[in-house]
């Protein structure tokens, strides 16, 4: 598969020339009218009893052997994220069979674990690929990430390249956190305790809601009341996950350490105005041959949205995606799904 991709230059729209307000439109960003959500689902089992979700857009245009997605959402996300919806919409336009994954405890998968989503779940994301192998032998398969999404596909890739399956023949993550201390850090000034506070409202309506259908998810705020996401990884992400704390959690499992691994064509889009990621994480990366960064100069945190160019609309990181899956079409595969 050609990996060299040439992405042409974003160019901001005039009233959206700020990180912040790219960031705060990507929320409202809606890519046109879209069918009903009609996807099916299946469950795929990971590990410690609990099972994951995936939603399967399949157009009908699709046929075996054809090429596929796996797209993981972000933080306090799930399926019906609008990226998620508007991405998968436009790719099965395509003929592009997608596959959104409901992480651990999210979407359609809340009452189905016991354990939470983290950004080290990369074995969930394998368990997933696994599946999709299963329901479409012999289809090659690009995996898609969103912000958190994207570090669990990048860690996925790097982490023990030689055992993955060959089905999956590439990458795209887009911003992905690949540093949480540095991430984490990056928030603790300025606007960014806005953003900081707003996940952990978010995080914690999660856990909320969470345990009104499973009652024995720990209580996140029983020892005291997290304010900020590191208080929040210090409470609850690593006291349940296994983690000595909040900073081992992040040590272990951030991404820029398995990136170097990567020996799959890989495109990190990313913007040198993210407050969020903090574009200097990703430019520090070490990255081997197959993989490639791309920043651009605006677009904010999963903002992106341009002036009007030779792209049928705004959303200029839907049809950068659109492109990266549809590129020199990979040669279908033969699949070794039990």
């Amino acid at each position: 598969m050609d990996f060299s991709l040439k992405l042409p230059r974003f160019v901001p729209h005039w009233l959206l020339r700020n990180g912040h307000f790219q960031t705060l439109a990507a929320l409202y960003q809606s890519g046109g009218q879209q069918p009903p959500d009609c996807a099916g689902r299946h469950l795929v089992d990971v590990s410690g009893g609990d099972q994951v979700v995936l939603h399967d857009d399949c157009p009908g245009i699709w046929n075996p052997g054809d090429p596929v997605a796996l797209m993981l959402h972000g933080l306090a996300g799930n399926h019906q994220a609008t990226y998620m919806r508007r991405v998968a919409w436009r790719l099965n336009q395509r003929g592009i069979r997608t596959f959104r994954m409901d992480m651990r405890s999210c979407g359609a998968g809340m009452s189905l674990a016991r354990l939470p989503y983290h950004s080290g779940r990369s074995d969930d994301a394998l368990a997933a690929l696994r599946e999709i192998i299963r329901q479409c032998p012999g289809s090659p398969v690009s995996g898609l990430g969103f912000s958190l999404g994207g570090s669990v596909l990048l860690k996925l890739a790097g982490e023990h390249p030689r055992f993955n399956p060959p089905e999956l023949q590439s990458v795209l993550a887009v911003c992905p956190p690949v540093d949480l201390a540095y991430c984490v850090r990056n928030l603790s000034g300025g606007l960014g305790r806005l953003y900081d506070r707003y996940f952990t409202r978010h995080l914690l309506d999660h856990v909320a809601n969470w345990r009104r259908v499973v009652p024995d998810v720990p209580d996140p705020a029983a020892v005291r009341f997290p304010r900020r996401i590191e208080e929040f990884d210090d409470l609850f992400t690593a006291p349940v996950c296994g983690f000595d704390s909040g900073a081992d959690y992040y040590e272990q499992v951030s991404a820029h350490q398995f990136v170097e691994g990567i020996e799959i064509p890989t495109l990190i889009i990313g913007a040198a105005d993210d407050p969020l990621v903090g574009i200097e994480s990703l430019r520090r990366l070490k990255l081997p041959a197959m993989a490639s960064l791309h920043t651009a100069p605006g677009g904010g945190h999963m903002g992106f949205l341009a002036n009007r160019g030779t792209d049928p609309d705004r959303s200029w990181l839907d049809w950068r995606i659109v492109d990266w899956v549809l590129q020199a079409r990979p040669r279908r595969v033969i699949s070794h799904a039990a």
